[in-house]
């Protein structure tokens, strides 16, 4: 079985990355929050770190491209691949934002069938390198997979990534699970299973369903509960003296690369965003992170919710 983590913009970074696999199970590979491609690609500082192998040591990390210019996609994964020695590259063809799809770009690319196939015909024989897709199955209408089916078995896609949900589902209701079977049994490329796996028993339910796939990627139910792997792999349940010591790394490590109380508090406020609702009587204490102006106001309000209240195993166990 192959396991990784999923790219999510704000969360994901280096710092995570780095400390996530100190504390819990590694994953096989860790896909870059997205660079967008433009003409004269120059990566700044933040997207430096996230390729850097200085910045990744020991992890296996796949940057992640966003683009619908063949030119710039080409042009980007050549930059990573001579500057910082990368031989694989994703492909977004996910994200379901509407500041990117109105641009055509994300999942927004997928309602241009003919345009994206002309793009892959691109960089497939331009590129000497692995490119793999994260995908969804179309945009407005799930009868667009089978269009998009057609495109991507024409090409020598390193890995299919598949979020079986269409773009305007955002990541409302359950991920289309025949759409996801249609690919599996008719692609003879690797395909990977994204979307929804908040527990171990969502994970045991897809297995029976899928019993020969061997890989999975993890996105907001990993971010919520990062021991979640862990419990799948090797029966570890979550426990919060390795959830504090894993927060104090990445509060730690922002502290050092970021300047400004501000900016700080930013990224771990969007953190417990997603771990706050795995506590019992979370509530009043998730409010008061929110509310901190200041990294003391902040430190004070972690601390009590780890002194104060308990792991809540109906979240870290049943699902959110």
């Amino acid at each position: 079985m192959k396991d990784y983590m999923a790219p999510m913009e704000g969360i994901t970074n280096h710092i995570y990355r780095r400390a996530y696999h100190r504390f819990y199970h590694p994953m096989d590979k860790y896909f870059t929050p997205f660079i967008s491609a433009k003409p004269n690609k120059r990566l700044s500082f933040k997207e430096i770190c996230e390729v850097s192998g200085e910045t990744n040591e020991g992890l296996c990390v796949v940057p992640q491209i966003l683009t619908n210019n063949s030119d710039d996609f080409i042009q980007t994964a050549l930059l990573l691949k001579e500057e910082f020695g990368h031989r694989e590259v994703n492909l977004n063809l996910g994200c379901p934002s509407g500041t990117v799809t109105a641009k055509g770009k994300g999942a927004g690319f997928l309602g241009e069938p003919e345009k994206l196939d002309a793009f892959l015909d691109e960089i497939y024989s331009r590129l000497d390198m692995k490119i793999s897709i994260k995908t969804r199955i179309g945009t407005h209408y799930e009868e667009d997979w089978e269009y998009l089916l057609n495109i991507y078995e024409k090409y020598p896609v390193s890995e299919l990534i598949i979020h079986p949900r269409i773009q305007k589902d955002m990541y409302k209701g359950r991920p289309r699970l025949k759409a996801f079977q249609k690919a599996a049994e008719r692609l003879s490329i690797p395909v990977c299973y994204n979307g929804n796996i908040f527990c171990s028993q969502d994970y045991e339910k897809l297995v029976l369903q899928f019993p020969d796939m061997e890989r999975f990627m993890y996105g907001r139910g990993l971010i919520a509960n990062p021991c979640l792997v862990s419990t799948i792999r090797n029966k570890k349940q979550p426990d919060k003296r390795t959830l504090r010591a894993f927060c104090d790394q990445i509060y730690g490590d922002y502290q050092e690369l970021l300047s400004g109380e501000r900016n700080v508090l930013f990224r771990m406020k969007e953190l417990w965003n997603y771990m706050a609702p795995t506590f019992t009587n979370y509530e009043k204490y998730a409010k008061k992170i929110k509310k901190a102006q200041h990294l003391r106001e902040y430190e004070a309000a972690v601390e009590s919710l780890f002194s104060q209240q308990e792991l809540d195993p109906e979240a870290v166990q049943g699902g959110i």
